[in-house]
């Protein structure tokens, strides 16, 4: 990690769960980090954390709806004028809404492919074009990425969703074959985990808590700095070696 120093990084979805992990990792790490979200209450919190804690990098929250795409364009203007760039790219901002195929809202389904889809692809477009215009060519795009994105779970509520993790399995593989194409040397990697202790499972069913619950009681899960820790391992990797696609499960976790 140490010619990330003094870098900058871009994290959606940072203020809780895996985005905060990941955020404080590449602070501990010596990054300028750029976290973004709705609500920047907890990731100006964790700022004060990171600079209480001593860390060599800086967290700088912003404040950015992903559904909107003019609200990333204006981030991606700001951090430009600020702080130059970004040299990575954490596409890690997901939700999911208990929407099944055969009788879920339109809404929900919009809103899945807004935030899962297409805010993914408007931010790692803004991404390389930064790298692009300074010439970056040994930037990282990382995309958080479900192993809901390679099978279908079992369950019509997480049927819609498990689409669009296909979808971010299928981009990132695109935009490999692209920078290849481009004879450029930026990599992109996706990393999916199996079930991850966090607050996602409490927003998907915010009105029945206790299935939440139930999700997480029911499997061994993964923590979200596990996940932190495979970002650091794949941007450590050496700068020829592309990792493409990373699956994370508990060593318990049968299937």
């Amino acid at each position: 990690m140490e010619r990330w120093k003094g870098r900058v990084a871009l994290v959606t979805g940072a203020s809780v769960g895996i985005g905060a992990a990941v955020a404080r990792a590449l602070v501990q790490h010596g990054m300028k980090v750029v976290g973004c979200a709705r609500n920047v209450d907890k990731i100006e919190k964790l700022a004060a954390e990171c600079q209480s804690a001593g860390y060599s990098g800086t967290l700088i929250p912003y404040k950015c709806d992903l559904s909107n795409e003019e609200e990333i364009l204006s981030m991606f203007s700001a951090i430009r004028t600020l702080h130059q760039g970004v040299d990575v790219c954490i596409n890690n901002a997901g939700l999911a809404h208990a929407e099944s195929l055969l009788a879920g809202r339109t809404e929900g389904w919009r809103n899945m492919i807004e935030v899962n889809v297409l805010a993914l692809s408007i931010c790692t477009r803004e991404a390389y074009q930064s790298m692009k215009e300074r010439h970056v060519d040994d930037g990282h795009i990382i995309n958080i990425n479900s192993m809901g994105g390679h099978r279908m779970v079992a369950s019509a509520d997480e049927h819609f969703y498990c689409a669009t993790k296909y979808a971010v399995t299928a981009l990132t593989e695109g935009l490999r074959q692209e920078l290849r194409e481009a004879k450029s040397h930026i990599r992109t990697t996706s990393i999916s985990p199996g079930i991850v202790e966090t607050e996602f499972a409490f927003r998907h069913h915010n009105s029945d808590p206790e299935k939440a619950a139930a999700a997480y009681e029911s499997i061994k899960c993964l923590k979200a700095e596990d996940i932190a820790s495979t970002v650091t391992y794949v941007l450590s990797a050496p700068p020829h070696v592309q990792i493409g696609d990373v699956q994370m499960r508990p060593v318990e976790q049968v299937s």
